[in-house]
């Protein structure tokens, strides 16, 4: 068997003996390789992740495949026998998954070995391809030399031209037409539509777009090459149909977007009972069609029926057409839909999750949370009957930031991009967490990416307005100030009216210029577009803080205080040290000290990045130099904090009180350096995604 070396990293090494000890295991997948490994499947999957920018199941089949390279070198051996060594139970499958790999089938592997000689029989990577050395291994001088010599035979020698490169694996599924008068059975057609496009979202070699992103253009009349450069993909499926009694009559058509040339349809009629059947059918046709490679695992998840009470189906695809319409009214009647399936299916867990994620939605905008237990009892419920099922995990991971426990919601959202890598959604709600909740700049940064690219860069809507927000937010947090402003302009292209993207572009406006008082305008126009916007009137207040006109300061503060009283929301309760200080300076002490005290009580409960910098804070305050130093100095360890951070940390009035003590500086000069080395870091994985 060849043995592969990754130079010193034991833990690679020994995923590897586990991998190649069941090589001939079909059924040696993700799951089985964690427990050999004694982690759980999402902390194997994140650090494998880390490590080869690849995932757990992409790793485990380049591990294969470069096994059944080294086999297929003996001419005596069939392809079929050697699929089957390295645990593939399907030929046509291995060999897509090996032409994908290597560029050729693998039944002309014995030719290549002869046509391109290795470079020793002694040396441990001669079986090994070096796209595999290229992507896992630290490479040695010895390595930098083979692969080198594979380079030159593979590119230098070889005298036959080179394939054109295949098509990138992105499709969108237009929305499908209803070719019938009758109107009430649109939910069907609509629900075949979002079944088979999410089917597509489980397949981590496509890039699908989201519903979303689609929907808008329903009624619209664009050609295909219009609709390829808008929503950048390769690939569409357009469909039809009509439920005629019991009977479901359904055309699908795959179009090639760049010669809009069709490459494959089909016309389906089918008992109603067999609709999941269809679906299914449907979807693992369109990504064969395109060669997209399904392991065994997602094929699996495809193939897996929600429910066999067609009943049951019925009732949740007409509560599915429900959800999308976004209002209260539509969710209470989703959640009646969805219990009218558990009636008929007591096990639907599908049905459980999505009364979960309806709750959440019910409550998301109230003050006071009504549906909290509901939330968590149908999202348990979805989980138990499956655990791999997005609604359950994201309606858990829902319920978990409603309850203002990001940590454990941050763990079913990585649980639900472990089985469904294209779900933007989640990105999108992983962005918030690392924006706000548990700041964090390199992770908030990589979601607000992923979110832009698993959404296939979503047009003209308010969704794609925040999707284009967040990036740009991540990017300015991270002190990438000129890269951010093109995503705040496309965000407010997309949605004029977008406070907080206005909010962020006049800090963007702020660190290029150090003009605080265009930044003060620029919020107040903000300002009035949403008068009552909580955030944009702590920001102006803020403003004005740092500007040392503490009257109009606590004008904005006091408007900020009475709104949040109003409304009954918690929130920013950072802000209270520096409420405290403005009142201190208009000389209302005893209202200031109130401030102060909910501050102590945020400050000793706040475990963040920032807990350090917030103590630092609270003493310079009570004017305990040594103490807000001795804060300050463990602060200087921190990384991933925000760009504002190196921006106005040393001019904060608060930390003013303490700027003469002869430490001060040179705090402040690590703080900044730690940043910038950070900086640094993230620039050169933003050049290699292609953000910079």
């Amino acid at each position: 068997m060849a043995r592969h070396s990754y130079s010193d990293n034991t833990f690679l090494n020994q995923l590897i003996r586990h991998i190649e000890a069941h090589m001939a295991d079909e059924h040696f997948g993700v799951s089985e390789l964690a427990k050999k490994a004694n982690m759980s499947r999402s902390n194997l999957l994140r650090k494998v992740k880390q490590q080869t920018g690849d995932s757990v199941s992409v790793f485990m089949r380049k591990i294969r495949l470069a096994e059944a390279k080294a086999l297929l070198q003996n001419k005596n051996i069939t392809v079929s026998e050697v699929a089957f060594q390295v645990g593939f139970n399907s030929t046509s499958y291995f060999t897509r998954c090996y032409r994908e790999e290597y560029g050729y089938p693998p039944g002309e592997e014995s030719n290549k070995t002869q046509e391109e000689p290795l470079e020793s029989d002694s040396s441990q990577y001669q079986k090994i391809n070096p796209s595999f050395i290229r992507s896992y291994l630290l490479p040695g001088i010895g390595l930098i030399l083979a692969v080198l010599l594979v380079v030159y035979f593979t590119f230098v020698k070889k005298e036959d031209p080179t394939p054109e490169p295949a098509l990138e694996k992105s499709i969108a599924v237009l929305p499908f037409k209803n070719d019938s008068g009758d109107s009430s059975n649109v939910y069907i057609i609509n629900g075949l539509m979002e079944a088979i496009l999410n089917n597509l979202q489980k397949v981590e070699d496509l890039k699908v777009v989201s519903r979303t992103t689609v929907e808008k253009y329903r009624d619209q009349s664009k050609t295909i090459p219009e609709l390829a450069r808008e929503l950048q993909v390769n690939y569409f499926i357009e469909g039809s149909g009509q439920k005629i009694g019991d009977q479901i009559l359904l055309s699908i058509q795959l179009i090639e977007a760049p010669n809009d040339q069709h490459i494959w349809s089909q016309r389906y009629e089918r008992e109603a009972t067999g609709i999941f059947q269809l679906q299914t059918e449907i979807a693992l046709q369109v990504a064969n069609e395109i060669k997209a490679i399904i392991t065994p695992e997602e094929r699996q998840r495809i193939q897996k029926a929600p429910t066999d009470n067609p009943i049951a189906y019925d009732y949740f695809l007409e509560g599915l057409g429900k959800t999308t319409e976004q209002n209260q009214e539509s969710l209470i009647e989703a959640i009646n839909l969805f219990k009218k399936a558990i009636t008929e299916d007591k096990n639907f867990a599908q049905a459980y999750g999505y009364i979960g994620v309806c709750y959440y939605f019910l409550d998301v905008f109230q003050a006071e949370k009504k549906y909290s237990l509901e939330l968590n009892t149908y999202a348990d419920k979805a989980i138990l009957l499956d655990p791999e099922l997005a609604p359950g995990l994201i309606a858990k991971a829902l319920y978990y930031m409603q309850d203002e426990q990001y940590e454990l919601a941050v763990e079913f959202l990585e649980k639900v991009l472990d089985y469904y890598p294209n779900d933007a959604w989640v990105h999108n709600f992983l962005s918030e967490i690392y924006a706000n909740y548990v700041p964090d700049t390199e992770k908030y940064l990589t979601h607000a990416i992923q979110g832009i690219q698993r959404a296939a860069l979503e047009q003209d809507s308010s969704t794609a307005s925040y999707t284009f927000l967040h990036l740009g937010n991540a990017l300015a947090q991270s002190g990438f100030i000129q890269e951010s402003e093109k995503y705040i302009q496309r965000s407010l292209e997309l949605n004029p009216n977008n406070v907080y993207t206005k909010t962020v572009g006049a800090y963007i406006q702020l660190a290029q210029d150090f003009e605080p008082q265009r930044a003060k305008a620029a919020l107040l126009e903000a300002l009035e577009t949403d008068p009552n916007n909580l955030l944009v009137l702590q920001e102006i207040a803020k403003t004005y803080y740092f500007m040392n006109d503490y009257k109009a300061a606590w004008i904005y503060y006091d408007k900020f205080l009475q709104l949040k009283k109003t409304l009954g929301w918690e929130i920013y309760p950072a802000e209270d040290i520096k409420i405290a200080f403005v009142l201190r300076q208009l000389g209302r002490e005893e209202e200031a000290d109130s401030f102060l005290n909910s501050y102590q009580a945020f400050m000793e409960n706040d475990e963040s990045i920032y807990s350090e910098l917030n103590f630092s804070a609270y003493n310079a305050y009570l004017g305990n130099s040594d103490l807000a130093l001795e804060h300050l100095q463990s602060f200087t360890t921190e990384k991933n904090f925000q760009y504002w951070i190196v921006l106005f940390l040393e001019d904060d009035p608060i930390m003013q009180q303490v700027a003469s003590h002869p430490q001060y500086q040179s705090m402040i000069k690590k703080i900044n350096t730690q940043f910038w080395e950070q900086h640094e870091r993230l620039k050169k994985q933003l050049v290699e995604v292609g953000v910079l």
